[in-house]
């Protein structure tokens, strides 16, 4: 039993050493929310205005404080006057300081009452009377206006720190409180119940007002992350969509190297063992890479791949725009189609990107450009090919369109896939410019890749 005892009279005896340390971390080196100073992304809008009527109520209770300081009937002490004046000085550095503040709070009501009242002769009346007098000729001071100023200072601390900090200080206060009651026991206080309420009144408004900011910093972050994961999801959509699409034109290319290494030994009289094995090889291998872009087309097939009959159709080109551009007409966009340049061969990815950049570009006339006309200009160059759509401007505002794709993402994916370049902004007459430059030789591909 007594080594019980006295291992719990050592902890406790180590609880009371840490207790100042403990203290000092939690009430002093820990520094409080940094709060955005005005110009900072999310720096309160209501702060000045709050901080303007802050400094109003700080003035109200010095003039409130002296008053209570100052017996009736005598002159009105610098003594006093400086400490209602620091009291109020004290509440307002909360905005900045509000742990500081809150300590200078503190020790200046321990001031005001050990030192101002208490010093005061006994035989003048205050002006701001207890209930109940102690004595019939002499009424003392009932500091409301103190309270309120160590209040404010515990709301303004309650803002800015954890919820266990502000109870912490909390019960400092009320510990100050009962102090001043006992070693003054002939001034009448405030009750210890009121000072009680007003003290924890101001904590858990703080409290709840920092975990509503917090609430919604964290809100503003989660919204943040989730913009950040749509545009990423929908750049790995257009990627996998650009991917299935080229999976037909590369598919085509590997079946024709396939069928001209099984015609090849036809074409030679006497053909050698080793080319026919070279030929077989070449075939095997080119039968496999078809069965493995087969499996890298169903990993990427998503929910809203195409449907069975249109999976595996021929890739539009160049030669189809004239379709395209017929099927806008008739849905009522005005559309004139050129070509500049000397036509040639494409590959077919160039063709298959500058098609689907068309389509997009129209599909975004009609859909946001109301009335307007629209220009589609083919440039063969030496060195590549140069889409251009644009538009006039629109006879009105467009109608809302809940369904909108990613059109520009999608348009500026192919372009960088080729290793191109894509631009679009407006025009100055207000309509809007779309232009891609798709370069077609191999060399021009690879440099653009290289410095990348």
């Amino acid at each position: 039993m007594g080594a019980v005892t006295s291992s719990r009279a050592e902890r406790l005896r180590a609880a009371v050493r840490r207790a100042p340390r403990a203290l000092y971390e939690e009430l002093w080196a820990a520094p409080a929310d940094r709060v955005p100073r005005m110009g900072e992304p999310g720096a309160p809008v209501w702060r000045p205005v709050f901080l303007v009527a802050l400094v109003f109520a700080a003035i109200g209770a010095m003039v409130i404080r002296t008053v209570e300081l100052t017996p009736h009937g005598a002159e009105v002490s610098g003594l006093a006057v400086l400490v209602a004046v620091a009291q109020a000085a004290a509440l307002v550095a909360g905005m900045a300081r509000p742990v500081g503040a809150w300590w200078a709070a503190t020790g200046l009501t321990a001031v005001a009452m050990l030192v101002v009242v208490a010093g005061a002769p006994s035989e003048l009346p205050y002006p701001l009377v207890s209930m109940v007098p102690l004595t019939p000729q002499v009424l003392y001071p009932t500091p409301f206006a103190g309270v309120g100023l160590l209040g404010g200072a515990l709301f303004l601390l309650a803002l800015r720190v954890r919820p266990h900090r502000a109870v912490t200080a909390l019960a400092l206060s009320m510990a100050l409180s009962l102090f001043l009651a006992l070693r003054t026991p002939s001034l009448p206080h405030v009750g210890l119940a009121a000072s009680a309420l007003v003290f924890a009144t101001a904590i858990v408004l703080g409290t709840a007002l920092r975990s509503l900011r917090l609430a919604r910093k964290d809100l503003v972050v989660q919204a943040e992350l989730t913009a950040e994961e749509r545009a990423r999801r929908t750049l790995l959509e257009e990627r996998n969509r650009i991917a299935r699409e080229l999976h037909d034109v590369v598919a085509h290319h590997m079946s024709v190297i396939s069928i001209q290494a099984q015609v090849a030994p036809h074409l030679v009289e006497n053909p050698t063992d080793e080319l026919r094995e070279n030929l077989t090889g070449i075939r095997e291998n080119a039968l496999e890479a078809l069965t493995e872009l087969r499996r890298v087309l169903g990993v990427l097939r998503s929910e809203d791949a195409p449907a069975q009959s249109t999976r595996h159709a021929p890739q539009p080109g160049l030669d189809r725009l004239g379709e395209l551009v017929a099927t806008v007409r008739s849905a009522g966009l005005a559309v004139t189609r050129s070509t500049t340049g000397e036509p040639r061969p494409l590959p077919p990815g160039v063709e298959l990107s500058a098609y689907r950049i068309v389509q997009e570009s129209l599909s975004n006339v009609m859909r946001h450009a109301p009335g307007a006309s629209a220009e589609v200009v083919i440039g063969h160059r030496p060195a590549g090919l140069t889409v251009r759509v644009v538009n006039s401007a629109p006879d009105g505002p467009a109608a809302p369109s809940p369904g909108v794709r990613h059109g520009l993402l999608g348009m500026r994916e192919r372009a960088a896939m080729l290793g191109g370049e894509l631009a679009t902004g407006p025009t100055p007459d207000g309509g809007w410019e779309v232009t891609a430059i798709l370069p077609t030789s191999t060399q021009t591909t690879r440099t653009t890749e290289e410095a990348r």
